[in-house]
Parts: C-alpha cells; sequence; structure tokens
C-alpha cells in the first residue's frame, strides 16, 4: 500500500512537472518521455562495463580501423553543421553571449535553434560507440569511470535541456563542445590512419590546453548569470548544472596540467594525456 501510495505520488508529481516542458519538443524522437533514454543509456552502461567485456573476454580484437576513420570523420563532419546551426539560430544572430533568454515561439529562428539543441542531444547517443568501439578493440584500460559516466551524463542531462531550454545561455557550452570535437575527432581520423599520418599529428600536445580553453570559457560564461542583477532565465537550474560540470572538468585538467607540465610527473593512467574523457585511435 504504501509503495502503491508513493509510485502514485511520483507520477502526479511528474505529470504536474512536465505541464512545464517545452509543447514544441514534444513529439520529436525520444522527447516524450526521459524513461524511454534511460533505458539506452541503462544497457549502454551494462554494455561497456559488463556485457561486452565477458563477451570479448576469449575473442581476439576486432580491426576496426576503417569503420573507426568513417565514424571520426563523420563526427567532424556533423559537428561542423551543429557550429554553423548554432551560430545561424542565435550565437552569431542575435544573441549578445550576456543573459540571453530561450525564445519559446514558433519562429524560424527559435524552432531552428531548438532543432540544433536536438540534434546536440541526439550526437551524444552516436558519441557512446566511442567506448563501444574500445570494447570491440579490448582497450578496456580506456573504459574508465569518467569516460562512461561523461558519455551517460551528457545526453541524460541533454534530454531535460531540450524539452525545457531548448535555447539561451545555456547552449553555449554545446557550441563550444562542437567546435572542440572537430578538433578532437579530426585527430582521431588521422591518428587511424596509421604510422605514416602520424607527422600531421604534431598538435597532439595542444589537446590538454585546447581543453582547458574549452573549460575555462564555459565557467566564465555561465559563472556571469551570478553576478547579473536582472537575468530573467526561465529555468535556471540547468545553468547551476552546467557550471558545475564545467567547472569539475576544468579543475581536473587543471590537476593533470599542473602535474603533467609543471612538476613532470607521470599521473595515473586514468588521467594520462589529458584524454581521460576522450578516446585513443592507436
Amino acid at each position: 500500500m504504501a509503495f502503491d501510495t508513493l509510485t502514485s505520488s511520483a507520477l502526479q508529481l511528474y505529470d504536474e512537472w512536465i505541464k512545464e516542458a517545452d509543447p514544441r519538443t514534444e513529439n520529436w524522437l525520444l522527447m516524450a518521455s526521459p524513461f524511454p533514454q534511460t533505458i539506452i543509456i541503462a544497457v549502454y552502461i551494462y554494455f561497456v562495463t559488463s556485457l561486452g567485456p565477458r563477451l570479448m573476454e576469449n575473442r581476439k580484437p576486432f580491426d576496426l580501423k576503417r569503420p573507426m576513420i568513417i565514424y571520426n570523420l563523420s563526427i567532424v563532419v556533423f559537428s561542423i553543421y551543429m557550429i554553423y546551426e548554432f551560430l545561424m539560430s542565435g550565437w552569431a544572430n542575435g544573441y549578445t553571449y550576456g543573459c540571453d533568454l530561450v525564445d519559446y515561439s514558433t519562429s524560424p529562428q527559435a524552432l531552428r535553434m531548438a532543432w540544433t539543441c536536438w540534434l546536440y542531444y541526439f550526437s551524444k547517443f552516436i558519441e557512446m560507440l566511442d567506448t563501444i568501439f574500445f570494447v570491440l578493440r579490448k582497450k578496456n584500460s580506456q573504459v574508465t569511470f569518467l569516460h562512461v559516466f561523461h558519455h551517460s551524463i551528457m545526453p541524460f542531462t541533454w534530454w531535460f535541456g531540450v524539452r525545457f531550454s531548448a535555447g539561451g545561455l545555456g547552449t553555449f557550452h554545446a557550441l563550444l563542445n562542437c567546435t572542440v570535437h572537430v578538433i578532437m575527432y579530426t585527430y582521431y581520423a588521422l591518428s587511424a590512419l596509421g604510422p605514416a599520418y602520424q607527422k600531421y599529428l604534431w598538435w597532439k600536445k595542444h589537446m590538454t590546453t585546447i581543453q582547458l580553453i574549452q573549460f575555462v570559457l564555459i565557467t566564465v560564461h555561465i559563472g556571469q548569470f551570478f553576478f547579473m542583477t536582472d537575468c530573467p532565465y526561465q529555468f535556471p537550474v540547468f545553468l547551476y548544472v552546467i557550471g558545475l560540470y564545467g567547472l569539475i572538468f576544468l579543475v581536473l585538467f587543471l590537476h593533470f596540467y599542473y602535474h603533467a607540465y609543471t612538476k613532470g610527473k607521470r599521473l595515473p593512467k586514468v588521467l594520462q594525456n589529458g584524454n581521460y574523457l576522450l578516446k585513443k585511435s592507436e
């Protein structure tokens, strides 16, 4: 009886809460409810941490050179497209980089921004292939907690972003992330081509700096909200989440940078090469 009452109360709370959602995105793929994506994420976590490694235990690693090259280049092209759409729907077309509110209208520009947010959200599921490639290539040391956490929490939190707050200053970090992904996945694609292309990867040493710049910009941009006297952003809880996420990874990258480049110490494998969130193509 107590369980039924608790369940009923939870459903009632959910019904009240979902009334505040953006009706424009309600019928888009995976947007009607957070439960389908939760199942997908749970299956992903189970496969990359348990089922996949067990299935591969007595098998040889798959040779995925060609699929990985195609995948990495596809992410580069997709990221460039999303950068363009983010710019044209706001960040280069009316946004002030200050208190930019969500436009919930059905104007072409507002709908374009909402759709771009959904594309970014959906791209997080595609990027789960990073970890699946690790498992199929038996690179299990790369399947770290931080890696799996990053690839799980991003689509989960972005569902709420698209459903409630598809636009405004809460999307700046997505624009930056797409930009960094163009650089990262270009590196991965060239690396996957083999030793003959190593001479074109001289900029690998700058990857950590690029990541640092990304998280500094995210933290500074979101941080300004907390000093604004009048910024009626519709769902500020998302800004708190973005700010906390950016700050956590800024600290982690600063920790890596200090020990690797200032003190010259060898870090645990999870932090080596500044790539604890990222995959290696070697």
